[in-house]
């Protein structure tokens, strides 16, 4: 059965798929009955009670159509570290941890993948003249890229269909990526994924009565896994184990340009909090889909032009892969910057109208 599925990969995000259009209705009447929802508040806009749990949802049918494909054996301490960033997720959508807390489980779910799975990051691609690094400085850095891109998926979670169409997007892209470079593993894990975020899609965005969340529980799954896939791509170029055809000497510029919207939105974010002498950590309306709805986009709008942006940021990873890393990390960070102005100048015409054509 491995050997088959692993062939046909493609029948691995079906299967995904059916279980979650499967567990999909379980999921929501076990929220609604147990309370795990959303009500109305300040900072959403939602109507009516929303169940939060859709995480659980993708995490097991992730899990059971991975585990149909991989061995086990190879992955324990990589399910455990899955397994740990969902509870943690899923305790703070039910009774919402302190951001120490939160810190907390997302470090011992790091452990788990770094430390035991022996996934992380142990060369720099060049970047500041740095190569091959020891265990400690590949440790510490990997742990530090954990928790910065689970984050800042968290974040990014904020409007119907962003987080879950930004994961299919760039799963899509290390799926493709990794099939060309006959990691056929890593391939189908990353379909499987695809699979199970596309039922949450339709569910989240085209859900009236049966509308769900994806929660902490999911969206820091989904950081959990698109760091796993960042760490073994970047390991692939660093060492030179794909074909010369797929070989990407920029590796982290590259997968920066493709995490650019949930990083970079994290970042200024996290930025503006600090220069007005608050928390980090502090929930606000500043990022990147509140101004765009500030703009007058919808939520439908708001994550479509989002995606678009970020397809844009994809085709100039893949268009910079050969640049030396740090110069493709400038530009793309330029880009963002120059957009980001550009929508504030959107804002401030349709807020102060005669101010802004003075």
């Amino acid at each position: 059965m491995q050997a088959f599925l692993t062939g046909h990969i493609y029948l691995i995000g079906i299967l995904s798929f059916l279980l979650g259009a499967l567990f999909m209705p379980v999921v929501i009447r076990i929220a609604k009955t147990k309370g795990f929802v959303v009500r109305p508040n300040k900072r959403m806009s939602h109507d009516g009670d929303i169940p939060n749990i859709g995480g659980l949802n993708i995490c097991f049918c992730f899990m059971i159509a991975y585990l149909l494909f991989a061995p086990l054996s190879q992955n324990q301490f990589f399910m455990i570290g899955l397994f740990l960033i969902m509870v943690v997720g899923f305790i703070d959508d039910v009774l919402v941890l302190r951001p120490a807390e939160k810190l907390v489980g997302e470090t011992l779910a790091g452990i788990a993948l770094i430390g035991f799975a022996d996934i992380r990051i142990t060369h720099l691609h060049g970047l500041f003249g740095i190569g091959e690094i020891g265990v400690i400085p590949s440790y510490t850095i990997s742990l530090l890229v954990l928790l910065a891109i689970i984050n800042a998926i968290n974040l990014i979670d904020g409007v119907d269909g962003l987080a879950s169409g930004l994961g299919i997007l760039y799963c899509i892209f290390f799926a493709v990526y990794f099939g060309l470079s006959g990691e056929m593993l890593w391939a189908g894990m990353a379909v499987s994924l695809i699979g199970v975020l596309a039922v949450f899609f339709l569910y989240n965005v085209f859900g009236k009565r049966d509308k769900i969340f994806m929660g902490d529980s999911g969206s820091l799954l989904l950081g959990y896994l698109l760091t796993t896939f960042v760490f073994h791509f970047c390991e692939l170029n660093a060492y030179h184990l794909v074909p010369e055809a797929m070989y990407m000497p920029a590796a982290p510029g590259v997968a920066i340009c493709v995490l650019t919207i949930p990083l970079f939105d994290a970042m200024r974010v996290g930025i503006t909090r600090i220069k007005h002498h608050r928390s980090p950590f502090e929930a606000d309306k500043n990022h990147i889909h509140h101004l765009l709805l500030r703009a007058g986009l919808n939520h439908i709008q708001t994550t479509c032009v989002l995606l678009c942006i970020s397809c844009l940021f994809i085709g100039l990873g893949i268009l910079g892969r050969n640049w030396n890393a740090g110069l493709l990390f400038a530009v793309d960070f330029g880009i963002a910057t120059l957009m980001t102005l550009i929508l504030w100048r959107v804002i401030n015409h349709k807020t102060y109208p005669l101010y802004a054509n003075r």
